[in-house]
Protein backbone atom coordinates (compact mmCIF):
# COMPACT_ATOMS: atom_id res chain seq x y z
CA UNK A 1 0.00 0.00 0.00
CA UNK A 2 2.19 2.55 -1.47
CA UNK A 3 0.07 5.73 -0.14
CA UNK A 4 -0.32 3.89 3.44
CA UNK A 5 1.20 5.42 6.85
CA UNK A 6 0.08 1.59 8.68
CA UNK A 7 -0.80 -1.89 8.43
CA UNK A 8 -3.86 -3.56 6.95
CA UNK A 9 -4.30 -7.17 9.03
CA UNK A 10 -7.23 -9.39 8.86
CA UNK A 11 -7.83 -10.84 11.91
CA UNK A 12 -10.94 -13.13 13.63
CA UNK A 13 -13.40 -11.63 16.01
CA UNK A 14 -12.73 -14.03 18.68
CA UNK A 15 -9.36 -13.58 18.69
CA UNK A 16 -8.10 -11.21 21.40
CA UNK A 17 -7.44 -7.25 20.68
CA UNK A 18 -3.98 -5.87 20.33
CA UNK A 19 -2.76 -2.68 20.80
CA UNK A 20 -1.26 -3.01 17.74
CA UNK A 21 -4.64 -3.79 15.89
CA UNK A 22 -4.89 0.16 14.92
CA UNK A 23 -8.72 0.55 13.77
CA UNK A 24 -10.95 -2.17 14.40
CA UNK A 25 -13.58 -2.90 12.13
CA UNK A 26 -15.94 -5.73 12.08
CA UNK A 27 -16.45 -6.44 7.96
CA UNK A 28 -19.50 -8.93 8.26
CA UNK A 29 -23.21 -8.04 7.62
CA UNK A 30 -23.80 -10.59 10.93
CA UNK A 31 -22.83 -9.36 14.57
CA UNK A 32 -21.10 -13.10 15.87
CA UNK A 33 -21.98 -15.17 18.22
CA UNK A 34 -21.12 -14.77 21.87
CA UNK A 35 -19.15 -11.62 21.22
CA UNK A 36 -20.36 -8.70 23.57
CA UNK A 37 -19.83 -5.04 22.51
CA UNK A 38 -17.20 -4.61 25.10
CA UNK A 39 -15.05 -7.29 24.71
CA UNK A 40 -14.99 -6.84 20.66
CA UNK A 41 -13.40 -3.34 21.16
CA UNK A 42 -14.48 -1.84 17.87
CA UNK A 43 -13.96 1.64 16.21
CA UNK A 44 -16.53 0.61 13.24
CA UNK A 45 -18.96 -2.12 12.25
CA UNK A 46 -19.03 -1.65 8.83
CA UNK A 47 -21.47 -4.29 7.42
CA UNK A 48 -22.13 -2.10 4.21
CA UNK A 49 -19.08 -3.44 2.92
CA UNK A 50 -20.23 -7.19 3.71
CA UNK A 51 -21.14 -9.46 0.50
CA UNK A 52 -24.80 -9.46 -0.11
CA UNK A 53 -27.04 -11.91 1.74
CA UNK A 54 -27.50 -13.95 -1.49
CA UNK A 55 -23.57 -14.28 -2.10
CA UNK A 56 -22.82 -15.15 1.31
CA UNK A 57 -25.79 -17.84 1.16
CA UNK A 58 -24.14 -19.21 -2.15
CA UNK A 59 -20.72 -19.04 -0.68
CA UNK A 60 -21.32 -20.65 2.43
CA UNK A 61 -17.48 -20.51 3.23
CA UNK A 62 -16.91 -23.86 0.29
CA UNK A 63 -13.17 -23.74 -0.41
CA UNK A 64 -13.77 -24.49 -3.82
CA UNK A 65 -16.12 -21.70 -4.79
CA UNK A 66 -14.02 -19.28 -3.28
CA UNK A 67 -12.63 -18.36 -5.91
CA UNK A 68 -15.87 -16.97 -7.92
CA UNK A 69 -16.82 -15.79 -4.64
CA UNK A 70 -13.57 -13.50 -4.90
CA UNK A 71 -15.01 -12.38 -8.29
CA UNK A 72 -18.20 -11.92 -7.42
CA UNK A 73 -18.15 -10.00 -4.73
CA UNK A 74 -15.10 -7.77 -6.28
CA UNK A 75 -17.96 -6.63 -8.64
CA UNK A 76 -20.25 -6.20 -5.82
CA UNK A 77 -17.49 -3.96 -4.35
CA UNK A 78 -17.71 -1.23 -7.32
CA UNK A 79 -21.33 -0.40 -6.82
CA UNK A 80 -23.13 1.57 -4.61
CA UNK A 81 -23.17 1.59 -0.49
CA UNK A 82 -20.39 -1.19 -0.66
CA UNK A 83 -18.33 1.31 -2.91
CA UNK A 84 -19.27 4.26 -0.17
CA UNK A 85 -17.56 1.40 2.33
CA UNK A 86 -14.69 0.32 0.57
CA UNK A 87 -13.87 3.64 0.09
CA UNK A 88 -14.34 5.05 3.54
CA UNK A 89 -11.58 1.70 5.19
CA UNK A 90 -9.56 2.41 2.04
CA UNK A 91 -9.30 6.33 3.77
CA UNK A 92 -9.05 4.78 6.95
CA UNK A 93 -6.12 2.47 5.98
CA UNK A 94 -3.88 4.94 4.49
CA UNK A 95 -4.14 6.90 7.65
CA UNK A 96 -3.42 4.34 9.83
CA UNK A 97 -3.06 0.87 10.40
CA UNK A 98 -6.88 -1.07 10.38
CA UNK A 99 -7.51 -4.56 11.37
CA UNK A 100 -10.57 -6.25 9.35
CA UNK A 101 -12.45 -8.37 11.51
CA UNK A 102 -14.35 -11.58 10.65
CA UNK A 103 -16.25 -14.21 12.50
CA UNK A 104 -15.07 -16.54 9.81
CA UNK A 105 -12.73 -20.16 10.87
CA UNK A 106 -10.79 -19.13 8.25
CA UNK A 107 -10.22 -15.61 7.58
CA UNK A 108 -8.05 -16.23 4.43
CA UNK A 109 -11.03 -17.74 2.76
CA UNK A 110 -13.31 -14.90 3.92
CA UNK A 111 -14.96 -11.63 2.83
CA UNK A 112 -12.45 -9.70 4.78
CA UNK A 113 -9.44 -11.78 2.83
CA UNK A 114 -11.33 -9.80 -0.43
CA UNK A 115 -11.63 -6.82 0.97
CA UNK A 116 -8.15 -6.62 1.78
CA UNK A 117 -6.48 -7.14 -1.36
CA UNK A 118 -9.65 -4.39 -2.61
CA UNK A 119 -8.05 -2.22 -0.79
CA UNK A 120 -4.63 -2.59 -1.32
CA UNK A 121 -5.05 -2.24 -4.83
CA UNK A 122 -7.25 1.18 -4.31
CA UNK A 123 -4.70 2.55 -2.33
CA UNK A 124 -2.25 1.82 -5.28
CA UNK A 125 -4.29 3.97 -7.52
Amino acid sequence: MSKAHGELRVARIYDEPSAADGRRILVDRLWPRGVSKERAQLDDWCKEVAPSDELRRWYGHDPERFEEFSARYRAELEEGEQAAALDRITGDAEAGTVTLLTATKEPDLSQAAVLKGAIEERSRR
